[in-house]
């Protein structure tokens, strides 16, 4: 490969590493189960949720939105990547800062523009959101708590979009009709595990947040509080998977509930045992895995809707099939 072509590669792969582009598919597919399986109004055909032009805007808008936010906050934590990533800060490194923010507004554009598509509201929901997620990449995250708490309701906001935009399809009376329990014990164990997340990230970036002075949980008050505090958000995992269990249907879903419980009883020893940036560095992987599996795990709510579909798709292709050979018999 030539030097020009292998040092435009490095550098794509450079903004690939920026945008977390590994990340941006599994947000778009968890959205898109999302709509299928828990937010949709029932009486909607899966199928038609799918095809739905607008939700493919809302989910187009959303990860660009959420690329976007990769990008700043890669910008304000350049220098704590240096202690905490030097070899993905290196690699970051090779699109400059003022690319990146060519970057970084470029799509925030176009989120706003795709939005306007949809209706001026949703612009303006995703305009909030693009200043909500600057907001906490310059100042918020740097504060324990309230730093913590922002990351993980940035990363369900985009899933409430989605249900404001179904409300809305039918004046809000899908608002009086939906079940609103099992879509707040799902929001609600999915911001417990994020918070989890969150400051097992606090511990496993520690050394760079001390430095650069930022005051997270583990900086401010030790790693002792953040230990506890994991220790007490894992116990109340509990509630939400008792609520979606036991109140109301999630069909073979509540595998995929029974399963983190159990990860987490082995979790929570772990933490308190293990003191090493690598070794929170793979309890941060353990938990992305538990989420992701969580992402797909949504169809477990009712696997016959996937059939249903396929079915449908094909009596479709068959009723064209015929509707052409009769064209061509006419002719």
């Amino acid at each position: 490969m030539r030097r020009k072509n292998k040092l435009l590669l490095l550098k794509f792969v450079s903004l690939f590493s920026v945008v977390r582009g590994y990340n941006i598919p599994i947000i778009a597919i968890a959205q898109y189960l999302s709509a299928v399986f828990i937010l949709s109004p029932t009486s909607m055909p899966a199928l038609e949720v799918i095809l739905d032009f607008k939700l493919f805007l809302l989910v187009l808008a959303s990860s660009l939105a959420i690329a976007s936010g990769y990008i700043i906050n890669n910008f304000y934590d350049s220098e704590k990547d240096l202690i905490n990533r030097p070899h993905k800060s290196m690699l970051d490194r090779l699109v400059s800062k003022s690319t990146q923010l060519y970057v970084y507004f470029t799509l925030n554009f176009i989120v706003v523009g795709l939005g306007f598509l949809v209706s001026w509201r949703v612009a303006l929901f995703y305009s909030a959101y693009i200043f909500l997620i600057w907001f906490y990449s310059h100042k918020l995250k740097k504060y324990p708590i309230i730093g913590n708490i922002t990351a993980a309701n940035l990363a369900v906001l985009p899933f409430f979009g989605i249900l404001i935009y179904y409300a809305k399809l039918d004046d809000f009376k899908y608002l009086r009709d939906i079940e609103y329990g099992i879509i707040f014990w799902h929001a609600t164990f999915l911001i417990f595990l994020l918070l989890i997340r969150e400051l097992v990230k606090d511990l496993e970036n520690l050394p760079g947040d001390f430095v650069n002075k930022y005051k997270t949980v583990p900086v401010v008050y030790g790693d002792r509080t953040a230990k506890v505090m994991i220790s007490a958000l894992s116990a109340l995992t509990i509630l939400p998977v008792y609520m979606l269990v036991e109140r109301y249907n999630v069909g073979y879903m509540d595998l995929y509930f029974y399963a983190c419980l159990i990860v987490l009883v082995f979790f929570v020893p772990m933490v308190w045992k293990f003191d090493a940036q690598k070794q929170f560095v793979r309890l941060h992987f353990l938990l992305r895995l538990l989420i992701v599996a969580g992402v797909f795990s949504i169809v477990l709510i009712d696997p016959s809707v996937l059939m249903h579909g396929r079915q449908r798709i094909e009596k479709t292709i068959q009723q064209t099939t015929i509707d052409v050979g009769d064209f061509n018999l006419d002719g």
